[in-house]
C-alpha cells in the first residue's frame, strides 16, 4: 500500500479538497483508497455520507479505545475512510506525551491489507499529528497557493521533512508542491511572479509539479452535496485538473 499525505503548514491552501480529489481519480482508475482524516476540523469526514454515523473516530483508534478496522467506513466502492472527530486534537496532545507518538499512524497502517492506496488528510501547523502522518506515508505532496503567506511555510515544511526522513522515515519522498486556485494562464502579475521565482529557486524548483489547480465552482458544490466530482461534473476543470494531477502523482512516486 502507497501511503500519501497532503500536508502545508499554512491552512486554506487546499489539503482536503485535494485528498478528497485524488482519491476520487485514483478509484476512477480501479484502485482501492483508505481515507484518514486527521483534522479536527473533519472537512474531509463532512464530505461524506456515513453509513455509520455514531462509529468510532480516528481519535479514538489513537487512544487505544477501538481498533482500525473498527473505525473504518466504506464511503462507497472501493472507497474506506477513517473519520476525524474535534476530539481529535486533544487526543494529538495526549499521545504526543507517549514515547514513539510519531509512530501512531505507521503501526495503525502495518496490518491494513487489500487497499492500494491511503491517503491523509492533515491539520494545519507541524503538530504531532502532521509529524505521526509523515512517518507513516510513502510521499507527502503539498498543496500551495501562489502568493506570500501561502508559500512562506513551505521553508518550514520541508526541514520537518527532512527531519522526519533523517530520524523516522528514510523512505519518506517529498513528491512535489502544486499550486491550487491558479491558472496558468491567468493575467495578475503577483502570482506568476511567485510561481516564476519559485520554479526558479534551486531547492523549490525540481519540486514544482506541472499540473495546477484551476478555480472550479463544480469542487465546491460536489463536496457540498457529498459527491465525487466524477459523478458530479466529470467535464469541469476541476475534474479534469484532479484527474491530471493524480496522473503526476503516480509518475513521482
Amino acid at each position: 500500500m502507497q501511503t500519501i499525505v497532503m500536508a502545508n503548514h499554512k491552512g486554506g491552501t487546499g489539503k482536503t479538497t485535494s485528498c478528497l480529489n485524488v482519491a476520487y481519480a485514483l478509484r476512477e482508475r480501479g484502485h482501492s483508497v483508505l481515507l484518514l482524516d486527521c483534522d479536527s476540523q473533519c472537512n474531509l469526514t463532512q464530505s461524506f455520507v456515513l453509513p455509520n454515523p455514531a462509529g468510532k473516530r480516528l481519535d479514538a483508534v489513537l487512544l487505544g479505545q477501538a481498533s482500525l478496522s473498527d473505525a473504518v467506513q466504506e464511503v462507497g466502492e472501493s472507497l474506506y475512510l477513517v473519520p476525524g472527530s474535534p476530539e481529535l486534537a486533544e487526543a494529538g496532545e495526549r499521545i504526543a506525551k507517549t514515547p514513539g507518538a510519531e509512530y501512531a499512524l505507521r503501526e495503525l497502517l502495518e496490518d491494513v491489507e487489500a487497499i492500494d492506496f491511503c491517503l491523509i488528510d492533515t491539520p494545519g501547523g507541524l503538530g504531532k499529528l502532521t509529524h505521526a502522518a509523515l512517518t507513516a506515508a510513502s510521499a507527502v505532496f503539498i498543496p500551495a497557493q501562489p502568493e506570500y503567506y501561502g508559500i512562506e511555510g513551505l521553508v518550514g515544511l520541508l526541514e520537518v521533512c527532512r527531519q522526519v526522513q533523517k530520524r523516522l522515515n528514510k523512505e519518506l519522498k517529498v513528491g512535489g508542491i502544486f499550486f491550487t486556485q491558479y491558472n496558468r494562464s491567468d493575467r495578475r502579475r503577483a502570482q506568476k511572479d511567485m510561481v516564476t521565482l519559485l520554479e526558479a529557486h534551486p531547492a523549490f524548483g525540481p519540486l514544482v509539479m506541472t499540473t495546477t489547480i484551476r478555480p472550479s465552482v463544480a469542487l465546491v458544490e460536489a463536496q457540498i452535496e457529498k459527491e465525487s466530482i466524477y459523478a458530479w461534473a466529470r467535464q469541469s476543470a476541476g475534474a479534469q485538473d484532479y484527474a491530471t494531477l493524480t496522473t503526476e502523482i503516480l509518475a513521482r512516486l
